[in-house]
């Protein structure tokens, strides 16, 4: 998910798409979609590179608030209850991006933080869901507000 310059440009090859311009195409996409996004359809392998794309998407604050905007916050909760453990973890590392003071009420629902909290729990079960989830309630989930929904 994270990588410099240099190695991405390695990956990328001399007459590939560099990185940003592959994410601003996907934010494109997203954006001018006239059907449905992908991560409402019922194969799974869409959904969750759906989801991955609006992952990477969303580390940019300007694609994070064009996803905000397309309504996709809500499609990528619905992502958090997967059975496909990429997906999770695309969704919950999309919250972590999405989430600022004029998105907060719609992310940190009750609910959410409540199976967001699940998976930080279980560390002995999946490490990658554990170390997210706990990063993502570190950043946007005071201690008051974890003691309300437990």
């Amino acid at each position: 998910m994270f990588t410099n310059n240099q190695r991405q440009e390695q990956r990328t090859g001399k007459y590939g798409t560099s990185r940003l311009q592959y994410l601003q195409e996907l934010v494109s996409q997203f954006q001018n979609a006239t059907d449905e996004d992908c991560i409402t359809e019922p194969n799974e392998k869409l959904v969750e590179f759906g989801v991955g794309g609006l992952c990477n998407s969303c580390a940019d604050p300007a694609n994070a608030a064009i996803v905000a905007q397309c309504d996709g916050i809500s499609l990528i909760i619905q992502c958090l209850s997967s059975p496909v453990r990429n997906t999770v973890n695309y969704a919950i590392a999309a919250l972590y991006y999405l989430c600022n003071p004029s998105n907060k009420g719609e992310i940190l629902k009750p609910e959410v933080i409540d199976i967001i909290q699940r998976y930080a729990a279980a560390g002995a079960v999946s490490v990658s869901f554990s170390n997210l989830a706990k990063a993502f309630l570190d950043k946007h989930v005071s201690d008051n507000d974890r003691d309300k929904v437990i």
